[in-house]
């Protein structure tokens, strides 16, 4: 049976490194065009971009999609997704994928996993990705947000630093060019399937210690004893646009398409 959900974009026309982030042209299109499309041929019931500006609105909607105007105040992405919920009227159990407006890559195969994991433990109210990270030079970046994940596969800790700690390896000066041959190393994947009521859940919470400490969101939750479900990505999910780099990047294989 296919897995029903709805998927809601934030996308917030500010962006520090890259202004205007989601109205850049990628291969004569928007970006959050091109996220748009990714997200719809997942299989989602519906999807809806929720944005902080007009402009982002009125380029979506102008080429058939749906995208809300929401407040101008959210702390976070997640709040931006809650009202578009609350707006929809979507009740507790209906599944919600928080896509980022800056995915013009993510594989729909990912995001329909994202619902399915959640489908397949009732009792849970979130659910997110990994995959293997295999060289040292990810592993040591902090941008690069790791995780630790138990046998059942639920997340028990996300972190910048490079954990778990090969305390023999890692001090070493050498440490850049080593090659990490076990899976035992993960990347986060920022994508987050939630049930409206543990979105509502978490939008709810103050921020943690360990949230404030990190600078990750997702930590909130596990302070508050929420279990997330961690799949490993059955498609590789490349990086996002954070800078004119990556545009520039997505620009090359998009337009090569």
């Amino acid at each position: 049976m296919d897995p029903i959900f709805s998927v809601v974009i934030p996308a917030r026309y500010a962006s520090t490194r890259l202004p205007a982030k989601p109205l850049a042209d990628i291969a004569g299109l928007p970006m959050i065009v091109h996220v748009v499309r990714q997200a719809l041929a997942s299989g989602a019931r519906e999807v809806v971009v929720a944005t902080d500006d007009v402009r982002v609105q009125r380029a979506v909607v102008e080429r058939g999609f749906d995208a809300v105007l929401t407040r101008t105040d959210h702390q976070s992405g997640s709040d931006r997704v809650m009202e578009v919920v609350s707006a929809k009227g979507w009740p507790s159990e209906h599944i919600v994928i928080n896509v980022q407006g800056d995915e013009p890559l993510i594989p729909p195969a990912v995001i329909r996993q994202v619902a399915q994991l959640l489908i397949d433990a009732p009792s849970l109210l979130v659910a997110t990705l990994c995959e293997a990270i295999d060289d040292a030079t990810k592993l040591f970046d902090p941008n690069v947000v790791k995780l630790v994940r138990d046998v059942a596969g639920r997340a028990r800790y996300f972190s910048r630093a490079p954990i778990p700690w090969r305390r023999d390896d890692f001090a070493r000066p050498a440490r850049d060019n080593l090659t990490l041959t076990q899976r035992a190393w993960w990347r986060h994947i920022g994508i987050y399937g939630y049930r409206v009521a543990g979105l509502a859940r978490f939008c709810a919470l103050p921020a943690g210690v360990l949230e404030q400490i990190e600078s990750l969101e997702q930590l909130r939750l596990l302070e508050n004893a929420i279990e997330i479900a961690v799949g490993e990505a059955v498609a590789e999910v490349p990086g996002g646009v954070d800078t004119p780099a990556d545009l520039e990047r997505v620009r090359a294989l998009l337009g090569s398409r």
